[in-house]
């Protein structure tokens, strides 16, 4: 049987012998299936509560074959004794406990779970009840005189009453343990009964994405280029606010805003009235008067996506698109002298408009970087755009640049790659590391 179960059925038994339910603490001692010394004491108690004698004889017998040594197994059986007239099992009993109390004045039971002291003076009382129904009168008076020698508390005037009775003839009653005394177990082990979550649950502290409370465990998910979408339960559930007004900082940590900016809260007001903010992937303050709450619409567009600015970013895929195929040239560039290792050609967007002299203009990796003094000349920038992560160029003819830099958009090769312009030098590279600011 496992400890556990034992301490939860010999607990809910003293619980059942406290409210007096003799029968339910019975019925919880019975489920015990290897019972100890302790519990089969306490289902004596139940049986002498119930006015079972032999039932409490018989649990009396299991508890002294337990433990050996249990003085006060002896003297509950020996009281036990005497109400059944087995005298001389009662006074052996009277002598047992007797030396089991090992010359001790008082056996404290209390670190065992009993609630109970047991005294040498009272086996000795009870060996004179003993000689008294015996009627052997003079032992009887002299083993009670020799219960007066011993020291101890409780005696008041029981010794006294009881002298009186003998000079009477008159039998003495045993003492016993008192009903509802009966063996508890440890409190720390009953606590320990109860489950505990010791790691605890997860907490999030701190976290780059805005609204992240998750603190469990999830599979993990195919990242696709775009934003983490925060999640919002309208504008008065949502961390997101509006600029009412432009702001232009006025001191060290504060953050300058366009009217109508949206801005995601970090923290919480100071007494200055001022609040961490994330705006445009920079962190800063700003006064809380000229914030509303913003009515965030979701939107399963990869547009609307791609426009979330207090969002965070997910990297790119992890394979890369795929490079657009070379057109081979016609004729050499202008100004470049040819060469038998000349790089490949650039590509254009579909969307220019070459000029009628010289034709689709053409560059190499070279000619972009010393032999062209205006890299831009006869081009035409279709908008920008701004570096999400750095890109190191894998051939020539690929623009490099780093995370943040603005590049200029010449053209779009394919859905896959744009043409661009960045740090005077012109190439093309994969639309998923830039985004967009704005439309205009």
């Amino acid at each position: 049987m496992l400890y556990n179960e034992l301490l939860r059925l010999w607990n809910e038994s003293v619980q059942a012998v406290d409210s007096k339910d003799w029968e339910g603490a019975l019925a919880k001692l019975e489920q015990i299936s290897e019972p100890t010394s302790r519990t089969l004491f306490n289902a004596a108690m139940v049986h002498l509560a119930l006015g079972q004698l032999d039932l409490a004889l018989r649990s009396l017998d299991f508890t002294i074959a337990k433990d050996e040594r249990l003085a006060v197994a002896f003297f509950q059986r020996a009281a036990v004794m005497m109400q059944v007239d087995r005298l001389e099992e009662a006074l052996s009993d009277c002598i047992w406990a007797q030396k089991h109390m090992r010359e001790n004045v008082v056996i404290d039971y209390r670190q065992l779970g009993l609630r109970y002291k047991l005294y040498s003076w009272q086996v000795l009382y009870n060996a004179s009840a003993v000689y008294c129904r015996m009627g052997q009168w003079e032992q009887a008076m002299s083993t009670l005189l020799s219960a007066t020698q011993e020291r101890g508390q409780g005696r008041g005037g029981s010794i006294e009453a009881a002298f009186t009775s003998i000079e009477r003839k008159e039998v003495l009653e045993p003492l016993m343990v008192p009903e509802g005394s009966v063996f508890r177990p440890r409190k720390q082990e009953i606590d320990q009964l109860q489950q505990r979550d010791f790691l605890g649950k997860a907490k999030v502290i701190s976290s780059m994405i805005p609204n992240d409370d998750f603190g469990g465990f999830e599979p993990l998910r195919q990242q696709k280029p775009g934003f983490y979408e925060p999640k919002t339960d309208g504008p008065q559930g949502s961390r997101y606010m509006r600029a009412r007004t432009p702001y232009l900082a006025r001191g060290p940590g504060q953050l300058t805003v366009p009217g109508g900016a949206m801005v995601f809260l970090f923290g919480e007001e100071d007494r200055d009235g001022m609040i961490n903010v994330f705006h445009d992937g920079q962190s800063g303050l700003l006064p809380v008067s000229i914030l509303e709450p913003a009515d965030i619409k979701k939107s399963k567009s990869k547009k609307d996506k791609q426009h979330l600015l207090s969002g965070i970013p997910l990297p790119p895929e992890l394979e890369p698109p795929s490079r657009p195929q070379t057109r081979p040239l016609s004729r050499a560039p202008p100004r470049v002298s040819r060469s038998s290792d000349t790089p490949p050609p650039s590509y254009m967007t579909a969307t220019h408009t070459p000029p009628a002299a010289s034709g689709p203009p053409r560059y190499t990796a070279n000619a972009a970087s010393s032999q062209m003094e205006d890299p831009l000349a006869n081009r035409t920038i279709l908008y920008q755009m701004v570096a999400l992560y750095d890109y190191a160029a894998q051939g020539p003819e690929d623009l490099e640049f780093s995370e943040g830099d603005t590049i200029d958009i010449l053209g779009e090769v394919n859905e896959e790659w744009l043409e661009g312009h960045c740090a005077g030098s012109i190439g093309i590279f994969p639309c998923c590391f830039v985004y967009r600011e704005n439309s205009s």
